[in-house]
């Protein structure tokens, strides 16, 4: 399975699973006993740890690290891949010559566990010395959800991105003569896509429920531009206006393609979301909300129509925010623990901040540029349609989910509201999201 076919079926998984990391000592540059006291200059190995797997993944971080071996001659890397967040936290806790200096996850929604509990060190000080502006070196979302309460303590290591696959043949026999910009336009697409068959479906416009292929809470709601917590840290959910518009435009759409049951009905019978029957891979489902490796994915199963890509609609009155998507990705940081943090720093800053790293990195893992800079260079290698996820990376108004003490639970809190309102379950939205808000704020008060 692709790293980023991985990642995105786990991350959520894992970020609520985690347990909480045992309080670290945080290492600053050049400060008198914080580890970071080691002479970059000097002979020098580092360890660094990473989930990929895949052999094409390892080739791809291996030609990574020969390139900065080859830039740091005196720096020299002992990679150990195919590594979890749980072994990952273990040996952050424990420390020792074998544990990581350098880490890279999976899951953005652990940044917060990782900043507040220390264990991985604050890199704003290495990048202040080094003269390179985050705000000006990556993504507005990436830099937002690498960091948490002012600590950086995480750096974009590549991105995933989200927009909407389309079958053109279906939009064609149609007479859908382009993309859906609106949700009002989203929603005509949809009804008119679809074609029933007897109780179930011939081919279903979308499949909008929440238990379908990546149409996750979160993934809607990017749309929407929702503010998640207030200053204070409280679950905005009840207040902001994006989330009862989010969750009420997707149970109407839910209502008008044929019903809660009727449509989990057609998605138990349909294929699952990493292999070749996907559904939007067989032409069973016409639009597709999902990240920018499902294009290799349905090329690879050979579909028999013309695959469309395009940025995921908006609100009908965010119209001018079309282009925009729901970003997250893979995070490196470096170990509180490690004695040689200044060495680390230097990996770190080439794997995050090089331009031709990052778009050799991005080129081999087919995975979107965490940098500006890489995003707009020449020596990226893609099919023409992957453009459309370079520029919802690039746009400004894209969003991403912020970063929390207790990781992705309050996610989790908000998908669980979600399986309960589309169903029916739960029938007043207003006081579902109070009561939603309150066991978040709860949640995150006993991590604390």
């Amino acid at each position: 399975m692709p790293e980023v076919s991985r990642k995105a079926a786990l991350a959520l998984a894992a970020s609520a699973a985690m347990a909480l990391l045992a309080t670290a000592c945080t290492g600053q540059p050049d400060s008198s006993g914080s580890g970071a006291n080691d002479d970059a200059s000097k002979e020098t190995t580092v360890n660094f740890w990473h989930g990929w797997s895949d052999p094409s993944e390892v080739k791809a971080v291996t030609s990574l690290v020969a390139g900065f071996e080859k830039a740091h001659p005196n720096i020299h890397v002992n990679v150990v891949g195919n590594v979890t967040d749980d072994k990952i936290n273990q040996a952050l806790r424990t420390g020792g010559d074998k544990a990581p200096d350098v880490i890279s996850s999976f899951t953005t929604n652990n940044v917060g566990k990782f900043c507040s509990s220390g264990a991985l060190i604050d890199l704003n000080p290495f990048f202040k010395k080094a003269g390179i502006d985050p705000e000006k070196t990556f993504p507005k979302a990436m830099n937002e959800y690498t960091q948490f309460d002012g600590n950086r303590c995480t750096a974009p290591l590549l991105g995933d991105a989200y927009g909407l696959y389309y079958n053109k043949d279906a939009f064609a026999k149609a007479g859908i003569k382009a993309p859906p910009k609106t949700w009002s336009e989203f929603e005509a697409d949809a009804k008119k896509l679809t074609i029933t068959r007897g109780d179930g479906y011939q081919q279903l416009g979308f499949m909008p429920n929440y238990h379908g292929w990546e149409t996750q809470t979160e993934h809607y709601f990017a749309q929407f531009s929702p503010t998640y917590f207030d200053s204070s840290g409280r679950s905005n959910l009840a207040k902001d206006p994006a989330f009862e518009e989010g969750f009420t435009l997707q149970k109407r759409l839910v209502d008008e393609l044929g019903g809660f049951q009727k449509l989990e009905k057609y998605r138990a019978t349909l294929g699952d979301e990493w292999g070749p029957k996907h559904p939007f891979h067989t032409g069973q489902v016409a639009m597709q909300l999902d990240g920018e490796w499902r294009l290799g994915m349905a090329e690879e199963a050979k579909p028999a129509f013309e695959i469309g890509v395009a940025p995921l609609p908006v609100p009908d009155d965010r119209a001018d925010q079309y282009g925009k998507g729901y970003l997250t990705g893979t995070i490196a940081g470096i170990a509180a623990t490690s004695k040689k943090q200044n060495a680390a720093w230097e990996l770190v800053k080439y794997i995050t901040t090089d331009t031709d790293a990052v778009v050799g990195f991005a080129n081999d893992i087919h995975n979107v540029p965490s940098t500006l800079d890489a995003l707009k260079s020449p020596k990226l290698k893609y099919d023409p349609r992957f453009r459309t996820f370079l520029d919802i990376a690039a746009d400004p108004n894209s969003t991403t989910t912020p970063a929390s003490v207790n990781g992705g639970q309050y996610l989790v809190t908000i998908q669980q509201f979600g399986y309960d309102y589309e169903s029916g379950k739960a029938k007043d939205l207003r006081a579902g999201l109070a009561r939603t808000a309150q066991q978040i704020d709860t949640d995150i008060a006993q991590a604390k």
